[in-house]
Parts: structure tokens; C-alpha cells; sequence
């Protein structure tokens, strides 16, 4: 057997060769959010490839649901980590986020472009109120699926109250830990399940919490616009559940309402683009970046996109990275399961009070609120891709 041995590393390089070509092809053809991108995930590494299990990928992405950070890039960065470790997971992060980063990053720049020659943005007048279209429908579905009680829809008016009330990005932590803590409480009316010891290896948590204190104090002492750009954003993805959905209302809070880095028109604008580019939600983070930084010049908002992108992404990585290891023996804990209700909740309330806060503005003008209504109807009632509609959206603002 001795002389086949040479064999297997060039055996596994091609492997991952075709994997990460894979996951190329897949951040370029995957509009939609999490369940979309699910199913493209099972026909080509399941179904096609065989990589993985049914019930594996099904494991996998249920454990980036109850971590902080995008669902679908937890998922098929840790395909990656079950197939070839850390460094194959970190690579194919790198694949799957490039695409749609690029595009949000260019989307950045030529908004400011546009601004600074004072040209006219009225082409994305229709994206704007369709944006806010999208987060009522995504806020409305989340709620479905997550308030099943008396508690979480208190949970979520609760939530929606006070971030409508307070919009500062410090509020969103608390209402989400608060909304967890309250359905922890009720953990014996999850079902029992035999405990096994935890075994954790906890590299992966401290190089988290360290990159999070890190960043915050040496924004403070710097006052360095990318280093608190990186901060605000690793911050954020440390702390948002349910996907891009319930990320947006953190954006908002916090690059609009609280630090005024982007005017409401912009954020919306990116908002509506985000929808008809393949790849994760949360490559929105970049298109904040580059306008965060527009008075840097084309290097400063390239280096803001960057600082950005890595601030929203990486909090997640280590965290799948770190829980993933232990997670068989975790998700045997009651009070585990039952906080999981109360965050969704909150997340929910974080959704609509971002949802009423955009809308305001748009309600006295019946063109924008005629627009607001038509996409949630052709959200619900029709299997249009949001993509599509963006794109259509896109087609009238430059004809009309």
C-alpha cells in the first residue's frame, strides 16, 4: 500500500479544487435569502457532489440559525470546514462572499459618483420604496414562523416599541439578550434530551471576544474612521439573528439614524439593490463602507468596503468554528433551545420598528406608498424573484 500513499493529497487538492468552484458557481447564480439558498446548497453538494449528508447539511444550517451572523454563510463555510478544515473554510468564505461584495462595493462607489457630479439618482426612485416593501414581507414571515405565543408576540411589540422609541445601536444587544433571558426561563417545557459532557475547545470564542475588545478599544483611542467602521460592523455581526432580514434594522440604527454616515435615500437605495445580487444579504455591509468613507477618495472607500466586510463576516466564522465542535452535546440543554424563542421574538419587533421608521417618511406620498404596497403583494401572492422585481424596478426608474 506504501506506494499508493502519494497519491492522496493531490486525490484531495482536486477535491477541493472542484468544491470551491462549486461554491463559485453557487455565489454566482444565488438570489434570495437563507431557505433559497438552502435548496441550491442540497442540489449541488448533496444531490450532485454527494461532499455531504442530507441530514449533515440540514444539522449545519440549523446551527447557523441559532448563531449570530448570516445563516447561509455559516452553512457553506462550515461545509468547507467538514470537508478540509479551517483553511478550506476560510477559502471558501472568500468565494462565496467575493461576488456579491464586489458588486455592492461598486454599487457604493457609483452612487457617490453620481452624488458628487450631481447627476440624477431619480433612475432608483422605485427601489427605494420597494426596499421597504421587502423588509415588511421579510419582518411579516419571520413573525409567522417565530410568534407562536401570548410571550413572544409580547416579546416582539416589546422589542418594536422600545427600538422605535430608542434608536440607538446600543438598544439592539440588549433587547435581543433581554428577549432571550425571558424564554430561558421557561425551559421545562422543552422536551428532556440525556446530557453528554462538554468537551470545548475554546480557541475559536477567545480569538472572538478578542478581535471584539481589541477593536473597540483601539477605536476609542484612535478615533480612526476604518477601525470603528470595523468595529461597528463586527459588533453588529456579533450580535444579529435571523439573517440579512434582521440585520438591515441594525444598519439603519446605526449608519442613518444615530451616525448620519448615509442619508436615508442611499441606505434604501443599496437596501433595494442588495436584492438582485447574488450571494448573502449581508454584502450590503460593503456598499455602507464605501459611502461610510466617501470623502476618503476611490482607496478610502475601497479600504472602507474592506474593513466593513471583514467586520460583518468574520464574527460569524468564529463562532460556527468554535460551536460547531461542541454543538451535538449544547443543543441538549433546555434552557439552549428556549432562548432561541425569545431572540427570534425580539429580532421580529427589531424588524418592524426598522420597517415604520423607513415607511414615515414615504406615507403623505401616495406614488411611494402605492409602490410600498404593490411589492408586498407581488411578494406574497406571486413566485416573481425578488431579483426580478428589483431589476423591473431598476428598468422603470430609467424609462419613466
Amino acid at each position: 500500500m506504501l506506494p499508493h500513499l502519494p497519491t492522496v493529497k493531490p486525490v484531495r487538492r482536486i477535491r477541493y479544487i472542484i468544491f470551491l468552484k462549486d461554491v463559485l458557481i453557487l455565489a454566482l447564480t444565488t438570489f434570495g435569502g437563507p431557505q433559497v439558498h438552502l435548496a441550491m446548497l442540497y442540489e449541488r453538494f448533496v444531490q450532485k457532489r454527494r461532499y455531504i449528508t442530507e441530514d449533515e447539511l440540514l444539522e449545519l444550517n440549523a446551527l447557523g440559525q441559532v448563531l449570530p451572523g448570516p445563516t447561509s454563510t455559516q452553512t457553506i463555510t462550515a461545509v468547507g470546514f467538514k470537508i478540509g478544515g479551517p483553511n478550506l473554510a476560510y477559502i471558501t468564505l472568500l468565494v462565496w462572499i467575493l461576488p456579491g461584495v464586489s458588486i455592492m462595493t461598486a454599487a457604493g462607489m457609483g452612487i457617490y459618483y453620481l452624488e458628487r457630479h450631481n447627476l440624477s439618482l431619480q433612475f432608483a426612485r422605485f427601489i427605494q420604496p420597494m426596499a421597504v416593501g421587502f423588509m415588511i414581507v421579510a419582518g411579516y414571515r419571520i413573525g409567522r414562523k417565530v410568534i407562536k405565543n401570548n410571550v413572544s408576540l409580547a416579546l416582539a411589540l416589546t422589542a418594536a416599541l422600545v427600538a422605535y422609541v430608542f434608536r440607538s445601536p446600543v438598544m439592539t444587544p440588549i433587547v435581543l439578550l433581554v428577549g432571550g433571558l425571558t424564554t430561558a426561563l421557561t425551559y421545562q417545557k422543552q422536551e428532556r434530551m440525556e446530557k453528554k459532557p462538554l468537551r470545548v475547545q475554546w480557541a475559536n470564542f477567545f480569538l472572538w471576544l478578542g478581535v471584539f475588545v481589541g477593536a473597540a478599544l483601539l477605536g476609542a483611542v484612535t478615533q480612526s474612521l476604518p477601525v470603528r467602521l470595523f468595529e461597528n460592523f463586527y459588533r453588529n455581526g456579533s450580535f444579529v439573528f435571523g439573517g440579512g432580514q434582521v440585520l438591515t434594522p441594525l444598519l439603519y440604527n446605526e449608519f442613518v439614524a444615530f451616525k448620519h454616515y448615509l442619508t436615508r435615500e442611499e441606505f434604501l437605495s443599496g437596501l433595494g439593490l442588495v436584492q438582485a445580487v447574488p450571494g448573502p444579504v449581508f454584502s450590503f455591509a460593503s456598499y455602507i463602507g464605501a459611502l461610510s468613507m466617501r470623502d476618503s477618495g476611490m482607496h478610502g472607500q475601497l479600504w472602507g468596503s474592506v474593513v466593513s466586510t471583514a467586520g460583518i463576516f468574520l464574527p460569524g466564522t468564529f463562532l460556527i468554528f468554535f460551536v460547531y465542535r461542541f454543538w451535538e452535546q449544547l443543543k441538549r440543554y433546555r434552557v439552549v433551545r428556549a432562548s432561541l424563542g425569545g431572540i427570534n421574538a425580539a429580532s421580529t419587533g427589531l424588524t418592524a420598528a426598522a420597517a415604520i421608521a423607513l415607511f414615515e417618511p414615504m406615507a403623505p406620498h401616495w406614488p411611494s406608498v402605492s409602490i410600498v404596497f404593490i411589492t408586498i403583494g407581488l411578494l406574497l401572492y406571486t413566485k416573481i424573484p425578488p431579483y426580478a422585481l428589483i431589476l423591473g424596478g431598476l428598468l422603470a426608474g430609467i424609462i419613466i
